[in-house]
């Protein structure tokens, strides 16, 4: 239990994630001018030595604060159009760099990846960079139709998502499983029709975003370290996880903003205090 407990600062200053599919952006890195909120896309500065055998002069990563009643949520675009948004070492690295940026700005609440690219999310790995690159910069990632087993947390996490007969017989077989079915095993949690604009997916995860943005950011925090840590431990032990994550908000500014607002019959006014 008190490996369990010490995790518990892990996520102070985390954002929460909301998976969808496609989006514009802007963003600041140090040194680079003010982004353009709500309006034009800024690019990321790429990262690293590029093995894409059609490397193109694109903004891979388009990243965009959102104003107005989504003010708070902060998007993420793939646009790797040229390789259907495959995973290069390049794009990996700009994520990995935008998410450590967000982590640290309190004004972001919710953040939504999604893609740029018409018809597909993400083709997964980028083969042909890989196919470029020493052995010993190549993790054993890609799935069982590649000889390799998966990677990324794949055999660790879809067990604990969908039980491990499920994740087993998807792993053993390389099935491809279609939306309906995704959610039908609780992989994942919303289907939705596509609409004539194409974005129906981010349409949805956009609305889920928007439910979040009016609680208070410091329970959120402390609520989904309280899962994550509680799901890898026994019943007992979670629920002394869930105590010192209460715990943690006892002192804050905002529960007295959300008591106070209670009593006065009004929205509160949380500041992640």
């Amino acid at each position: 239990m008190a490996a369990a407990l010490r995790g518990l600062g892990l996520l102070q200053g985390r954002v929460r994630l909301a998976a969808a599919a496609a989006a514009t952006s802007s963003f600041r890195w140090p040194g680079q001018r003010a982004p353009v909120r709500g309006g034009a896309a800024a690019a990321v500065p790429s990262a690293g030595k590029s093995y894409g055998s059609e490397a193109k002069e694109e903004e891979e990563l388009r990243i965009r604060y959102l104003d107005d009643e989504h003010k708070g949520i902060v998007v993420l675009g793939l646009n790797r159009s040229h390789a259907k948004n495959a995973l290069s070492k390049n794009l990996l690295k700009m994520m990995s760099k935008a998410v450590d940026a967000l982590k640290s700005d309190k004004k972001v609440r919710t953040v939504i990846f999604r893609s740029e690219v018409p018809g597909i999310f993400c083709a997964g790995a980028d083969l042909k960079e890989r196919a470029k690159m020493h052995s010993s910069e190549v993790s054993s990632f890609v799935s069982k139709t590649r000889a390799t087993i998966n990677e990324m947390g794949g055999t660790q996490r879809l067990p604990r998502t969908i039980g491990v007969s499920l994740a087993k017989e998807l792993i053993f077989s390389a099935r491809i499983v279609d939306g309906e079915e995704a959610k039908s095993i609780g992989l994942i949690s919303h289907v939705v029709e596509q609409n004539e604009a194409g974005d129906a997916a981010y349409r949805r995860a956009l609305a889920l975003a928007k439910e979040f943005l009016p609680q208070g950011p410091v329970a959120m925090r402390v609520a989904k370290l309280a899962i994550n840590q509680g799901m890898e431990v026994d019943l007992v032990t979670g629920l002394a996880i869930e105590e010192a994550c209460y715990a943690q908000t006892i002192p804050t500014k905002d529960r007295i903003e959300g008591l106070l607002a209670f009593k006065e019959k009004r929205p509160p006014r949380y500041k992640g205090e």
